[in-house]
């Protein structure tokens, strides 16, 4: 299997964890998760320099979940990587679990730090970049954002901060799927136009499809080689992405899938899966 099969797979992995981890807990977010797959598989199976074996290695890429509810396709990163058995994965949102409805950097391997109020992850990423800069280290930040989320202040004065101190050691991604947990951001909190937006905050901007997993590697070579700025890379995808009834279906947002619902979305994902088993 070539790399970008191997990748393919890794993605569709990841989203059948997901389906399985909520319909077991009968609650989480499935639609953003979802939608950010091919995103992660491409980071945590192709970019980052991580070691599971040794999660707190000092000159390790940073990734962090800015939108920390979509924390089941992160968990099931982290365990299909090596940080702990993926069995752990049907324990999503129980008690005493490792794996809470959001990121718990002091129980979770592998996890950089605690996330879900919105726009606090992205300011974290500014200030680990801004350490690996005044340590001379040669790490990289990545953290992932909901299009939703920049309605929030907080993420501008980030985006200022990068920009100001020059964090070319620093990659957002923006998971630009439309939707948030009350409809389209376009009629909740318009944040467009968001290109031009992050472009006059003074970040290096690329658009991708989200889903197109040549274009994310190839655009994330591309970040490497930029001095002076941060980078953006926008990434239109499909909320719910990978199944029918999920997809650009608003519901989705924060709605488990009951145990039929699953066992639909796990064969319609299988079957995505053997074209490129082959």
């Amino acid at each position: 299997m070539d790399r970008i099969n191997f990748l393919k797979e890794k993605a569709n992995l990841l989203r059948q964890d997901v389906i399985r981890m909520l319909a077991v807990a009968t609650s989480g977010h499935p639609g953003g998760s979802l939608s950010s797959a091919d995103i992660l598989a491409c980071l945590y199976f192709n970019e980052l320099r991580h070691n599971p074996e040794d999660p707190e290695w000092e000159d390790r890429d940073r990734f962090i979940l800015s939108k920390g509810h979509a924390c089941p396709l992160l968990y099931s990163a982290l365990a299909r990587s090596g940080y702990f058995p993926p069995e752990e994965l049907q324990t999503l949102r129980k008690i005493n679990s490792r794996l809470q409805g959001h990121p718990d950097c002091k129980k979770t391997p592998g996890v950089e730090i605690c996330t879900g109020s919105l726009g606090q992850g992205i300011s974290v990423a500014v200030g680990m970049a801004l350490a690996g800069k005044i340590d001379k280290k040669r790490y990289r930040v990545y953290v992932l954002l909901g299009d939703g989320e920049i309605e929030e202040g907080e993420v501008w004065e980030a985006a200022m901060s990068a920009s100001h101190y020059k964090l070319d050691n620093l990659c957002a991604i923006l998971d630009n799927n439309s939707l948030q947990i009350d409809g389209p951001i376009k009629e909740v909190m318009n944040p467009e136009p968001i290109i031009e937006k992050w472009r006059a905050f003074g970040w290096n901007t690329v658009e991708v499809n989200g889903h197109d997993i040549p274009q994310i590697l190839h655009t994330f070579k591309k970040a490497k080689e930029v001095k002076g700025k941060p980078t953006i890379i926008i990434a239109h995808t499909i909320k719910g992405k990978g199944v029918s009834f999920m997809e650009n279906v608003v519901e989705f947002h924060g709605k488990a899938p009951t145990k039929q619902e699953a066992q639909i979305a796990l064969t319609q994902l299988k079957e995505e899966s053997k074209k490129w088993k082959n």
